[in-house]
């Protein structure tokens, strides 16, 4: 059964391009990232949960968008923070 944080969850335009990396990273002079997320409500682009700092779940924590979905080339899938759902 999908959330309904995922059914209604919209996909905004990236605030940065894949290319450039974790935004928060690169401002702090960090190059460890491993992946990146975007998150749905707002289009913010951070580095995911394998990564050092973790901007994506922290994004989450002070901003409360539920759900966010890999930036990675070729994949699609979405997470809901707030259910711990996959979608």
């Amino acid at each position: 059964m999908i959330c309904e944080h995922l059914k209604e969850s919209g996909e905004p335009a990236p605030l940065s391009a894949y290319e450039d990396g974790c935004p928060q990273c690169v401002a702090d002079g960090h190059s460890d990232w491993v992946h990146l997320r975007v998150c749905l409500t707002c289009g913010l682009v951070a580095c995911c949960d394998s990564s050092p700092r973790r901007h994506m779940s922290a994004h989450h924590a002070e901003s409360g968008h539920p759900v966010m979905r890999s930036f990675e080339p070729g994949e699609s899938w979405r997470w809901c923070f707030d259910d711990e759902r996959l979608g």
